[in-house]
């Protein structure tokens, strides 16, 4: 037998009371009954298994307290953290989640987009770093409804809460030319992201600080796969046999950097120091554990919701990106373990403006 969802005619007519007054009392309104007829609304509405139709009462408050979340590929463990962090603290503020997830490659993220619109979703949260460069996109973001991105948007006009990327690079280049290293090798993902720019920038500028000059040769790039970045690691090697260091771009990269060091009778960190990005919770348990720039991607799941949120209830969005900052979690792989073992944490760094 077929389930359908109970009406408030239904329980209006159990109760014995008109609709008008079913549904004021269901719905929580100004109505003048008595305690008793109410009483016997709300039992009937439980014996019957009632749950308020949300949808109808979108089109009468305008609203349907819904927000649209575009994503990446949520497998990756960082947008993971991202969406979820964003759904809990929409639920907090008793609004819904509707996710459009893009794959990789191939897929039209307008289409996506519209269908969310099209659902009249509040307003919508852009996480699909592919989309970055997409104008129509941009376009759709800031026509409709209320929107923030985790990523550069072209043309601007719409909030973005992130992390100044090219400042953790920074300090995570910095802290392995404090260690002594000077031929420093950067395994990035792909060139075409804004977070990959930025985050090479970040490495170039501690460099030109100790005065090297960044060699085009020592900056190879990877897909932000395992395999791609092995292969990224042993043409650095190839490139500059004396290498003694990598800035690795993520930590999901920085396992296939770790392999095919190993694969070559290099130590890490005794021939090679390793430091990555993102601080993935295996960071730690990797061998050695790994040395990574915590990127606060809960937090910045939450921030971004609760500025949609207030931005849905009319108050003006920040004009200028809302940056989280990055924490340099040293272990075991830029040699220089920490007494008993325990990760040194560094203080977060003084947000610059970015400069993406």
């Amino acid at each position: 037998m077929a389930r359908r969802y109970v009406s408030v005619k239904e329980i209006a007519a159990k109760a014995g009371v008109s609709f008008q007054t079913a549904s004021k009392v269901l719905n929580g309104g100004n109505v003048r009954v008595s305690a008793e007829t109410a009483a016997r609304i709300m039992a009937v509405a439980e014996k019957l298994g009632y749950r308020p139709n949300t949808v109808a009462r979108s089109l009468v408050q305008q609203t349907t307290s819904t927000i649209g979340l575009i994503t990446g590929d949520l497998t990756d463990g960082a947008l993971s953290q991202f969406a979820v962090a964003a759904e809990q603290t929409a639920r907090r503020h008793e609004h819904a989640v509707l996710i459009g997830n893009l794959a990789e490659h191939d897929e039209d993220g307008t289409t996506v987009l519209r269908m969310l619109i099209d659902r009249r979703v509040d307003g919508i949260i852009a996480a699909a770093p592919q989309l970055e460069g997409d104008t129509a996109v941009a376009d759709l973001l800031r026509r409709y409804v209320p929107a923030v991105s985790l990523h550069h948007v072209p043309g601007g006009g719409v909030p973005v809460v992130g992390s100044n990327h090219r400042d953790g690079a920074r300090q995570a280049t910095r802290h392995l030319l404090s260690l002594g290293h000077t031929r420093i090798g950067t395994v990035t993902g792909p060139f075409r992201r804004h977070v990959v720019r930025s985050r090479l920038h970040g490495y170039e500028d501690a460099l030109r600080e100790a005065g090297i000059e960044p060699g085009e040769d020592l900056a190879v790039e990877a897909d932000w796969t395992p395999g791609t970045a092995a292969s990224a690691t042993r043409l650095l090697l190839q490139r500059d046999p004396e290498m003694t260091a990598i800035f690795v771009h993520s930590d999901t990269m920085a396992i296939g950097v770790l392999s095919a060091l190993a694969a070559a009778s290099r130590s890490v960190p005794g021939d090679v120091a390793v430091v990555s990005c993102d601080d993935m919770p295996f960071a730690e348990y990797l061998t050695p554990s790994l040395s990574s720039l915590r990127v606060p991607f809960a937090q910045t799941g939450e921030r971004a919701m609760e500025l949609l949120l207030s931005s849905i209830g009319g108050q003006e969005p920040p004009a200028d990106p809302v940056l989280l900052p990055v924490e340099l979690i040293v272990r075991g792989s830029c040699g220089s373990p920490p007494p008993g073992g325990a990760p040194v944490r560094r203080p977060p760094q003084l947000l610059l403006p970015p400069h993406q």
